[in-house]
């Protein structure tokens, strides 16, 4: 008797299944979740969990070439995929320094400030100290109390970087920065 590697499950004939790209030996249950893995042939059968790329262009045949078009064309023309957090404004390093200027530029305490936000006077002393990060109800009340902003746009962030490959791959040595250097 094998365990399976998803639930625990005892099972005397595991399923090999493909999820999220590793190989797993499962029970009968669990192989639902993935793409099961065929020793004999090499191919798989998708299932309606699985995550390989080429399940997708299988089902509708103008739409699934539409869609991977329009994903290779956004994909060659940047060096990597877009997702929905190159879209998104990131807190500003300095907002700690933002809100500390900001609150006594218009001569109100942490505590004065926090009762006309509705808030803790130990949320903005962990703000102004660095020590936390806004929640987004909070930042929004911040930027219209003290007429500041928080964020800073995101998007620039991969531009920075040097370094990767000539095919626009970067590795972990390129990005990570050594404290003894």
């Amino acid at each position: 008797m094998v365990q399976c590697e998803m639930c625990g499950a005892e099972t005397s004939s595991p399923n090999t299944v493909k999820v999220e790209g590793a190989e797993l030996d499962v029970c009968d249950d669990c192989s639902d979740f993935g793409t099961e893995v065929r020793q004999d042939t090499g191919s798989s059968t998708s299932t309606k969990y699985s995550t390989d790329s080429s399940s997708g262009t299988s089902g509708g045949g103008s739409s699934g070439t539409a869609s991977g078009s329009a994903g290779s064309s956004s994909s060659s023309s940047g060096g990597r995929r877009r997702d929905m957090f190159d879209e998104m404004d990131e807190v500003a390093q300095d907002y700690d320094g933002r809100i500390r200027r900001a609150r006594e530029s218009q001569g109100l305490s942490q505590e004065e400030l926090a009762s006309q936000l509705n808030e803790k006077a130990s949320l903005i002393r962990k703000l102004e100290r660095g020590d936390s990060l806004p929640t987004d109800s909070v930042q929004s009340k911040l930027e219209r109390a003290l007429d500041i902003s928080l964020t800073e746009g995101a998007g620039g962030g991969d531009t920075e970087w040097e370094g990767g490959t000539s095919d626009g791959e970067y590795t972990l040595g390129d990005v990570v920065k050594r404290k003894d250097s």
